[in-house]
């Protein structure tokens, strides 16, 4: 099962929408792991004066999260997925998040534009057809010193972890198959294997201009296989 990208990608996760939170519930830790990761921004006084990017947003899980940590701050939430958006939408949100429906890739187009002083994307670099490429938007829309977490199961290189990876998912897949979702949580489950280690992919954010560049772990069974990637921009923007 080759991984999914763009529109076909995108209309899995509509499909899945309507299901994707209650299985969420199911996976321990998953909640307190993305409020962790956006402590990790490192951003004071409750977000107050800030604009941050959920990059990825899903069915808002990660919107709540930055919401949990940074109350204050404004919030535009994006994702590729009208299906999952519809689902984010949904829930009570105050008047400073906003959600936008576009892929990642086309920021400017849908007029999603910077300065922003964080940017929190959960899950979503391994199921990009070009990371590098986004890595240089998301640099982009940064204010100098913004700062970038980048929450996902990226491995260790570990073949332990590989092995409980492949061991959750492949508990998972009669579920997701009977609710019509197997392509999907195939392509989850192979897009992961596929990807960046935790070390790569941080090489990936250093190659993109972030400094300051730390791999953090997270607790648990994820510990392994999900980490939070941290980066900033330089404090100021190249003259000339």
């Amino acid at each position: 099962m080759p991984t999914l990208r763009d529109a076909p990608l995108a209309r899995a996760f509509d499909h899945a929408a309507r299901s994707y939170d209650i299985l969420v519930r199911a996976n321990p830790g998953y909640h307190a792991h993305l409020r962790r990761s956006v402590r990790r921004l490192g951003c004071s006084g409750q977000g107050r004066g800030l604009r941050v990017l959920d990059l990825g947003c899903g069915t808002g899980a990660s919107t709540a999260a930055l919401l949990s940590v940074l109350p204050a701050a404004e919030i535009t939430a994006v994702d590729a997925s009208a299906g999952m958006l519809e689902q984010a939408a949904a829930k009570r949100w105050p008047p400073g998040v906003t959600f936008v429906h576009t892929p990642a890739e086309r920021l400017a187009e849908a007029e999603v534009s910077g300065p922003f002083d964080a940017v929190f994307a959960a899950y979503l670099f391994r199921n990009t057809a070009d990371p590098d490429q986004i890595l240089s938007s998301v640099r982009g829309v940064l204010k100098p010193g913004g700062r970038l977490a980048v929450h996902d199961y990226t491995l260790s290189g570990r073949r332990r972890h590989r092995a409980l990876w492949s061991a959750v998912c492949a508990g998972l897949l009669p579920v997701t198959t009977v609710l019509g979702d197997g392509a999907l949580y195939r392509h989850l489950w192979r897009s992961v294997i596929e990807f960046d280690t935790a070390d790569v992919f941080a090489g990936r954010l250093s190659a993109a201009g972030f400094a300051q560049v730390r791999i953090l772990p997270l607790p648990g069974w994820q510990t392994g296989v999900t980490h939070t990637i941290v980066g900033r921009t330089a404090d100021e923007r190249p003259r000339g």
